[in-house]
């Protein structure tokens, strides 16, 4: 599903115009990713957390030129569903 069809879906059920649907779809997107940027997770009770994960250095390989790099520590964004949204999903997909 695209963010085109989650907003037009939303102006579907809600009878909301599906501009004021994009914007707002699109500032809740801004609002996740400003906080994720200062540091804080996110946590939507019933849907799940969309956190930071710090990755540790690592050895890795370039393989064409058969040498070995670091990869230095970094963080990544994740989402980790919530276990009523994860036991909805096994037992309810077609």
């Amino acid at each position: 599903m695209t963010k085109a069809e989650i907003v037009a879906e939303i102006s579907n059920k809600t009878g909301i115009e599906k501009i004021t649907v994009q914007h707002t779809v699109e500032a809740f997107m801004e609002a996740v990713k400003d906080s994720m940027k200062n540091g804080e997770n996110v946590y939507l009770r019933g849907f799940g957390s969309f956190v930071i994960k710090r990755r540790a250095e690592k050895t890795g390989r370039n393989i064409s030129k058969n040498t070995t790099i670091i990869i230095p520590a970094h963080h990544i964004p994740a989402f980790k569903p919530a276990k009523t949204f994860v036991n909805e999903i096994k037992n309810n997909v077609k």
